[in-house]
């Protein structure tokens, strides 16, 4: 943990109050509305000595800290991306913060393309594994050990089973799939999507894995779900672009934000 997170977790806590937070969610495109509904304070990033600017149409930058549905949050407004500064490790300090705060468990949210017929824009996907196909690492550089994190499970088991359990009894589909990490900003080509499919993946989207990584690096459990946006390049004749996510986020993020509600009034 750096000098800098426990000093900025120090100052978040004069204004936020002492209490220790008990989850940590990033918000992708479409849910960042959810950030007004806590009862706290919300800080910008740039009152935050070396938290990135989200400098992304579509996302919030603050970090709010308060209750919601009883559960004590830090709730990330908008989260830095690779493709804005060519920086992998762009999220650590946020999470290093989030850490130092108190939190054991990281909920990540974005946009993506499906790569399934079964999982259409509008609808949901949970996260149960991943494939980096950036090849990017943001623990490159870590001078300890502790950079040799084992990522076999790294999307919570437990977790997963409560949004499955939550998604069936609020009627919501809910499917498994494997999320492809791609270093973006340009959108990838149809033989790119061609390629992904053949290694496993079922969506596509420019975030989260860092985050995951870190989060474990960190001793964080985590998990994530995608709000599916589009059907990934080559497979539909509609066209894609960032307009478009942020137009269909909202379809998918009305479902993802009765989830998340569900599952912290789970944690009161």
């Amino acid at each position: 943990m750096s000098k800098n997170a426990e000093a900025i977790a120090e100052k978040v806590r004069g204004l936020a109050g002492p209490e220790p937070v008990d989850v940590g969610l990033v918000l992708g495109s479409g849910l960042g509305h959810l950030a007004d509904a806590v009862d706290g304070v919300a800080i910008p990033y740039s009152e935050l000595d070396g938290f990135p600017h989200a400098g992304v149409s579509g996302h919030n930058p603050n970090l709010v800290i308060g209750n919601l549905e009883g559960t004590r949050v830090a709730v990330f407004g908008g989260r830095a991306h690779y493709y804005e500064s060519g920086k992998a490790d762009a999220m650590r300090l946020p999470l290093e913060v989030l850490k130092a705060l108190g939190a054991d468990r990281l909920i990540l949210t974005n946009a993506a393309g499906s790569m399934r017929q079964d999982i259409p824009p509008g609808d949901l996907m949970l996260i149960e594994d991943h494939i980096n196909f950036s090849g990017l690492n943001p623990l490159i550089g870590e001078p300890t050990d502790a950079r040799f994190v084992p990522m076999g499970g790294a999307y919570d088991v437990d977790m997963r089973a409560e949004f499955t359990a939550i998604a069936e009894e609020e009627g919501i589909a809910l499917k498994p799939g494997v999320y492809a990490w791609y270093s973006g900003p340009s959108f990838e080509t149809p033989a790119e999507i061609r390629a992904i499919r053949t290694l496993g993946a079922d969506a596509v989207g420019m975030s989260t894995v860092p985050e995951v990584i870190l989060a474990r690096f960190l001793g964080m459990r985590a998990t994530g779900i995608s709000t599916i946006t589009n059907m990934a390049q080559g497979l539909s004749d509609e066209a894609i672009s960032h307009e478009h996510t942020k137009a269909m986020a909202p379809l998918g993020a009305k479902k993802l934000e009765k989830l998340v509600r569900r599952y912290l009034t789970r944690d009161e």
